[in-house]
């Protein structure tokens, strides 16, 4: 009986972590959907009423010119005068929305703003938080240099990678590891460390024999 109550919940385990992916993914993409629908809606409907165009077609119009008007934002916003007006409402923002700075600099890290400052265009690194004498090392991701040698990164918890927290360490303190990508030690994080010994440099070690 303990044999077959351990085959069901190991069974059970794995399906759910086989469907809640899928699952979390195809909500995350109608959620999407959702937005840029209800933002292309007026115009949809008003093609639809105004020309021939099927609810299809005015859909991938609507879609065109909401992609067309974020290329001409950006376009806008490289010149100075852009500059300046988006300086001023993001000032304004700022002061009248006490949440938007936050999801203004989670944006930024995430897809890379102000300075080229994307978390995934960091550098991963193995930090030791305690001095290498004291053999704890954590998986982290340098987010800044400075003048002195010291490196600032960001160590990332799991399962969930977007929060963490700020180290500010010695250089004698981080192993850079360029054979290793963001999105790659993100993944270890997420599994909870499994697939760590990419880390470790165990997998290098055994691709080089």
């Amino acid at each position: 009986m303990k044999r077959l109550r351990s085959f069901v919940s190991i069974t059970l385990i794995g399906g759910f972590m086989v469907i809640l992916p899928i699952a979390i993914f195809m909500w995350l993409v109608e959620w999407l959907l959702g937005i840029v629908s209800s933002l292309i809606e007026p115009l949809s409907v008003w093609l639809v009423e105004q020309t021939a165009f099927t609810n299809f077609m005015a859909d991938v119009l609507g879609v065109l010119l909401l992609l067309s008007a974020c290329f001409l934002i950006g376009l806008f916003i490289k010149t100075s005068v852009g500059e300046w007006v988006h300086d001023q409402i993001d000032a304004w923002l700022t002061r009248l929305a006490p949440g938007y700075k936050t999801i203004r600099e989670i944006v930024s890290q995430l897809l890379g703003g102000e300075g080229n400052t994307s978390l995934l265009k960091g550098e991963v690194c193995r930090a030791y938080l305690m001095g290498r004498a004291a053999g704890v090392s954590v998986t982290a991701i340098v987010t800044a240099k400075h003048s002195n040698g010291d490196v600032t990164v960001y160590v990332p918890t799991a399962p969930i990678p977007t929060s963490g927290f700020v180290y500010h360490l010695s250089a004698e303190c981080v192993d850079l590891l360029p054979h290793i990508n963001v999105e790659t030690a993100m993944r270890t994080v997420i599994a909870c460390g499994s697939g760590s010994q990419i880390i470790s440099g165990d997998a290098v070690a055994g691709a080089a024999k």
